[in-house]
């Protein structure tokens, strides 16, 4: 059975920092795209970030550029989202996401597997 497990999210405060982890049961992790996505209450998922891989690419929502890290450890079977420099608009659900195609996309269509979500709340 194919499974994403998520953990890390909490509540934290503006400008604090948070790493939310996601174990992957069941499929060659090695050769799977990840990738973390957000919903926020009434708000559509969205895309955050993607890792394609064998060292394909890793590519960011422009909301998240330059404060957000996406990173695996393929021997822990684990991608992780580094937070950085947190904002209330930052609060939301984050779900984990595979797909067996090459490379992350945007549409939450494409991806096949997910995770059940973890809750990230940004206090000001």
């Amino acid at each position: 059975q194919e499974t994403l497990v998520e953990s890390g999210g909490g509540l934290v405060q503006v400008g604090d920092s948070l790493r939310l982890s996601c174990v992957v049961s069941g499929r060659t992790f090695n050769s799977t795209t990840m990738g973390w996505f957000r919903q926020a209450p009434g708000k559509e998922r969205e895309y955050v970030a993607g890792d394609t891989w064998g060292g394909g690419g890793k590519y960011y929502a422009d909301s998240v550029l330059g404060r957000f890290t996406i990173s695996r450890d393929n021997a822990k079977r684990t991608v992780y989202l580094i937070m950085t420099n947190l904002r209330p608009e930052d609060t939301a659900v984050y779900y984990c996401a595979a797909r067996a195609q090459y490379g992350p996309v945007k549409p939450a269509r494409a991806w096949e597997l997910w995770g059940q979500g973890t809750q990230v709340t940004v206090s000001s």
